[in-house]
């Protein structure tokens, strides 16, 4: 039997439409407090740069960044796909302050793609600081994804380097293989968990940041600026309460 071309795209763009109604309802329902949402095939979790650096006794912690760790192992077992991502930095890193002459870390400086925050130098390459959290138990995640290994650009989204425009990959690695929404959990809920939920909006993921799975480095109001960014780009807010585990 042959099919026609132009039947078949209009059949599958009323399937995409479908879904992505289904997934908003589920969303709404669990923002209203009427049901749980329940985590299906098209769902990934995205953890992010849940590693030493970023967690106490870091060279770049953030407050309480160990305390999501545990949650999130129990929201993993909720999600067939989970993707991990790793900030994987060369030594002499441009994002370091290190590498910049009389430059203190969190000053920015401006570089070809924009305005950088100096780091002190954190997640290198094959160190311990750049070892996944030793709690972090997701024996299941099917991907890691390692980011900011681009000596003279820094990356804090899992789909974009920080140009905005050169890809990590993630998004046709998604796409191939037919998951449509985004749930981030991690570090830094202001930075690379925000950047990451805006730039799944960007490629046409739905996107959820499960808040209370997440921590901020919050420098300078970048905490609120940061949601602020997200609602706007459609980006939801839940709890961990509103998954069914």
């Amino acid at each position: 039997m042959t099919v026609d071309r132009r039947e078949f795209l209009k059949g599958a763009g009323r399937s995409l439409v479908v879904a992505g109604i289904a997934g908003a309802a589920r969303v709404a329902a669990a923002q209203t407090g009427s049901m749980k949402m329940k985590p299906t095939v098209q769902d990934v979790l995205l953890v992010i740069d849940v590693q030493n650096c970023f967690t106490p006794g870091g060279s770049l912690a953030v407050k309480e960044g160990d305390q999501v760790i545990p949650l999130i192992n129990r929201l993993a077992t909720a999600f067939e796909h989970v993707v991990l991502t790793q900030d994987w930095h060369t030594p002499g890193h441009i994002s370091f302050a290190s590498s910049h002459a009389g430059k203190k870390p969190f000053e920015t400086t401006q570089l070809p793609y924009g305005t950088q925050v100096l780091w002190p130098d954190h997640c290198v390459q094959g160190t311990p600081g750049a070892d996944l959290h030793k709690d972090l138990r997701i024996p299941h995640a099917e991907l890691i994804i390692r980011k900011g290994y681009r000596k003279h650009m820094d990356s804090y989204s899992a789909f974009y380097e920080a140009d905005g425009k050169t890809p990590t990959g993630l998004t046709g690695y998604l796409r191939d293989r037919g998951l449509t929404q985004v749930f981030l959990v991690g570090l830094a809920t202001d930075f690379c968990v925000a950047w990451s939920a805006m730039d799944a909006r960007k490629v046409g993921f739905g996107a959820l940041v499960i808040e209370d799975a997440c921590r901020g480095i919050d420098a300078g109001g970048s905490l609120a600026k940061a949601w602020a960014d997200m609602l706007g780009a459609g980006v939801k807010r839940i709890k961990s309460a509103d998954i069914a585990v």
